[in-house]
């Protein structure tokens, strides 16, 4: 069954996207997104260099978390669609951390000349711990 891209008359304020659960960080999901990416920062990829600066180990990237919120968006509308995607990193994604990232409908308006939603968006851990909050701007036919 193919998703159909919600429309501005059928949308309220307060309607929830799918959330998307995922399974826990590991080390293979950081080296894949660093490869990815081209984002070899060694504070992701290298315990070392991550205890020398103080972390008890290895953590995710921010745009991997980042990238996590934005497939809530585009599971829910087309990517061509999105007109604006902001994020503000709240606290860092360990290892281990089996993140569960939502969306809700927090406005309806018109921007530039067309029916757009506002989505407040958010990311946190198993334990509760908020790590990513941010917010998109979505056009609906």
């Amino acid at each position: 069954m193919t998703q159909q891209t919600p429309t501005f008359a059928r949308i309220q304020v307060g309607d929830t996207l799918p959330a998307l659960q995922l399974p826990a960080v590991d080390r293979t999901t950081l080296a894949l997104f660093a490869g990815a990416s081209g984002d070899h920062n060694p504070m992701h990829i290298d315990t070392d260099v991550a205890r020398r600066a103080g972390m008890p180990d290895v953590f995710a990237q921010g745009m991997l978390g980042m990238a996590w919120l934005g497939r809530v968006v585009t599971a829910w509308a087309p990517q061509s669609r999105l007109r604006r995607f902001d994020a503000r990193f709240q606290g860092i994604t360990h290892l281990g951390n089996a993140m569960r990232c939502t969306g809700r409908v927090t406005e309806k308006l018109e921007h530039n000349g067309e029916h757009c939603v506002r989505i407040e968006l958010a990311s946190a851990n198993q334990f509760g711990q908020t790590k990513i909050v941010g917010e998109a701007l979505v056009a609906l036919p």
